[in-house]
């Protein structure tokens, strides 16, 4: 009897050291995923108006992981609450509340937006993104347009925990792609320190891509269109003298079709000669 408690006493710290160690040092991604799984690095939270395919949710895929908690209306957040619904931006000063208390979104629909009952739910911490670009595969180059683990790993990124950023975003495959197409904007951001100073980088980002815009407009338009020759036949082949031997016997026969088409339409105008009962008269 000893013996046997001996044994599974042994045998009980062994199991998950041998799945911690071997995990570690097998695949990079299955590992990661493991960590993550059921717990993270601070606490997460949605409310959740079901108005997304859930196959497509990204919300929902957190959910199943055990990594965000589901919050019913009425109730609130202390964390920072990124919203729709939100009077600032999150800063790199919200470092300490996210630490503390947490991120947490809305999972709706943006078209659906005056349904939600933004009264009912949110926090004291409520906090807009500033400009950034989806890389969901429902709305990928759009600006604005970030799903809801997207919102939760800028609201990360931008206090300065990027690393929280790539965690939460490996549970998708397309998650990478938006940590490497909002960098440069990302480490703009980091560099502020309230939201007055995020919302200051903010505008000078858009207005430097407005003037890039104009700038690329001007030198397109700029481009003298005589000096391009006939844009329509630029990249046409050279035709040899055969092919213009069969032009011209193409163009003869369709003077040739142009003529008979218009004595055809000539002789239908013509008036039709009647007998005394009105009826044509057939000539042979």
């Amino acid at each position: 009897m000893g013996k046997g408690k001996n044994k599974g006493s042994d045998d009980a710290p062994r199991r998950p050291q041998k799945t911690s160690g071997g995990g570690s040092r097998g695949r990079r991604g299955e590992t990661k995923h493991h960590e993550t799984k059921g717990k993270f690095h601070t606490k997460l939270a949605m409310w959740d108006f079901d108005h997304c395919d859930p196959k497509r949710c990204s919300g929902k895929k957190l959910e199943r992981l055990g990594l965000i908690k589901s919050l019913r209306v009425g109730q609130k957040f202390q964390g920072v609450v990124v919203s729709p619904n939100g009077k600032g931006v999150v800063c790199p000063n919200d470092r300490e509340i996210v630490e503390q208390n947490g991120a947490a979104v809305v999972e709706c629909s943006w078209a659906r937006l005056d349904e939600i009952p933004f009264n009912k739910i949110g926090g004291k911490n409520e906090r807009l993104l500033p400009y950034l670009v989806a890389a969901n595969q429902v709305n990928y180059g759009r600006p604005w347009k970030l799903n809801c683990v997207e919102a939760l790993a800028a609201c990360f990124a931008i206090v300065g925990h990027t690393d929280w950023a790539a965690d939460l975003l490996s549970n998708f495959s397309w998650g990478h792609a938006f940590l490497d197409i909002n960098k440069e904007l990302l480490e703009v951001y980091q560099q502020c320190t309230d939201a007055e100073s995020v919302q200051k980088a903010q505008d000078e980002w858009l207005e430097k891509l407005q003037d890039e815009v104009k700038q690329r407009k001007e030198r397109d338009d700029g481009e003298d269109i005589w000096m391009q020759g006939n844009t329509n036949r630029r990249d046409l082949p050279p035709m040899s003298d055969s092919e213009d031997e069969d032009d011209d016997d193409e163009d003869a026969d369709d003077d040739e079709e142009e003529d008979e088409e218009e004595i055809g339409e000539y002789e239908q105008e013509s008036e039709p000669e009647l007998d005394a009962l009105g009826n044509i008269i057939i000539k042979d």
